[in-house]
């Protein structure tokens, strides 16, 4: 049967936006690939801006995903999504880009291909994505559907959109769908506003085509924002939970609601709340469950927030990229129906030199770590027994040089319970830091898993209980490690150190990002 002449005009658009796409990028990625800031294990694009990952699934077998690209700039506009590709969630492929701006629903320079989810159904893979155009009064944002047979090149549906626009509980502000299936029915949450509080709205469909409006699933109170960015609503054990990224909460990047959803009413009840991660850059993370049961969470690292010394997201822009996606998260429920987050099994396989550690007493100025383990590139885990504790604080050095006096501290004080992480001296750009309560566990411990890369550290407290992700920018040199100690004594129950290799081959020689 001849197509119809006009899903070929779409894809034929589609494709040239794909080309030109491609070769603005080809043109700086040896440049990027050159920075020593680009990261060792995180996935980046080969180069230019990166934002929120989308797109989430399991295709046949391998781990997609999808992320908000700017194929022309180290910084945000014109989005794309960009496409990766994994057999273990650790060790990326980059694929050709997904999806180019092509159409009037979706092609603005402030605008494109905004974020949105995948789905596998049957031998196909559905995204849906947002469709952006225009700015300010102008603004209009829909949704769209496109369609790939071999998971790599994606062909946009010819009655795009397919919800083209908001309900009247919402307003222009309409983006970022997320989908799942519950008893034969495809559900989407979307995120939107009206009257300055943020809100998650539902719609049902039988074929991801045709989509009927059913409610408002949960809205703000007036403390939960003023717009919901990235709603992600998902069953896990024997609740519900939604995500979002509020706009209009200072320093708040994430919060999760868990409750229990009426699908009769369309309504979710939710009785417990949190927020995913605690530090200055972690935003828009999605989430997807795979086939071995696990519900696991990407995010963006890098956050709205613009940096005061350059304007641009920080010193990379310099080097044509910007923006990196985190480790893979694990979500469970802990007994009290709060989430914890944990780094999925698999990132094991970094892992190269072991150092090991015996308990011991440290005591201020005893070096335990350096000039045995560091780099630019470990995991650390610590645990620490609080009732044996006298010191006021202590914790971890991390990316330090003694001569230039440059560190990132990740400190914990013992009589507030707070876990802090300072940037103040890490790299002559970084200004904030963050904090958190991480009270001690039911043993009267503290533990820290922490992941140092070239330009990020990723923060878990009590095995998930709480997360801080940061950005920081040392040079090269800064290679020091250590536990410290201040106004008294650590009791240590454990300490280990990790050398982590690079995913990249370029970096890491036979490390072939390809192979699992």
């Amino acid at each position: 049967m001849e197509e119809r002449s006009d899903v070929k005009e779409i894809d034929r658009r589609h494709k040239e936006a794909l080309v030109r796409a491609e070769a603005s990028v080809a043109q700086v990625s040896a440049q990027a690939a050159r920075d020593p800031l680009r990261l060792h294990y995180h996935l980046m694009a080969p180069a230019y801006w990166v934002n929120d990952p989308c797109g989430l699934v399991e295709f046949r077998g391998e781990y997609h995903l999808f992320y908000q690209f700017n194929p022309y700039a180290p910084v945000w506009g014109h989005m794309h999504w960009g496409h990766a590709r994994s057999r273990d969630l650790i060790h990326w492929e980059h694929l050709p880009i997904a999806l180019a701006p092509s159409e009037p629903y979706d092609i603005h320079p402030r605008g494109g291909i905004f974020t949105g989810c995948a789905m596998a159904d049957g031998e196909e893979l559905k995204v849906i994505y947002c469709g952006s155009t225009g700015e300010g009064s102008d603004l209009r944002q829909v949704q769209c559907l496109a369609v790939s047979r071999d998971g790599i090149h994606f062909t946009k549906d010819a009655d795009n959109p397919v919800i083209a626009g908001p309900p009247p509980e919402g307003s222009a502000n309409f983006r970022d769908p997320n989908i799942w299936k519950h008893d034969g029915h495809w559900y989407m949450v979307l995120g939107t506003c009206r009257d300055g509080k943020g809100k998650a709205v539902l719609y049902r469909s039988e074929d991801m085509k045709h989509w009927e409006y059913k409610s408002v699933l949960a809205e703000s109170d007036g403390t939960l924002g003023t717009m919901w960015e990235c709603p992600d609503f998902f069953p896990l054990e024997d609740k519900y939970v939604l995500l979002f990224s509020p706009m209009g909460l200072g320093a708040v990047k994430g919060i999760y609601l868990v409750g229990d959803l009426d699908y009769e009413t369309g309504r979710f009840t939710w009785q417990t709340r949190g927020e995913m991660d605690y530090g200055c850059e972690y935003y828009a993370p999605q989430t997807f469950e795979d086939s071995q049961g696990r519900r696991i969470m990407f995010g963006w690292l890098n956050s709205w927030e613009w940096m005061p010394w350059f304007q641009d997201f920080g010193p990379t822009v310099q080097q044509n990229w910007c923006g990196a996606i985190s480790l893979p998260r694990m979500l469970s429920l802990d007994q009290t129906g709060h989430l914890r987050f944990t780094p999925v099994r698999e990132a094991e396989s970094l892992r190269e030199e072991h150092f090991h550690w015996e308990p011991a007493v440290l005591h201020p100025g005893e070096r335990l770590i350096a000039h045995k383990a560091g780099g630019v590139s470990l995991e650390i885990a610590l645990t620490c027994d609080l009732q044996r504790t006298t010191a006021g604080e202590f914790g971890l050095i991390l990316r330090g040089n003694e001569t230039t006096g440059r560190q990132t501290v990740l400190r914990y004080i013992t009589k507030t319970g707070e876990l802090v992480f300072d940037r103040s001296r890490a790299d002559g750009c970084s200004a904030q830091g963050s904090r958190c309560s991480c009270p001690a566990d039911a043993l009267g411990r503290i533990s820290f898993r922490v992941y140092v890369d070239s330009s990020c550290v990723e923060v878990y407290g009590n095995e998930g209980q709480v997360c801080m992700t940061n950005r920081i920018y040392p040079d090269a040199g800064c290679t020091q490690t250590e536990v410290y100690v201040k106004d008294g004594s650590a009791d240590i129950v454990s300490l280990d150190v990790w050398t982590l290799k690079s995913i990249w081959q370029a970096d890491a020689g036979d490390c072939d990002p390809q192979e699992g």
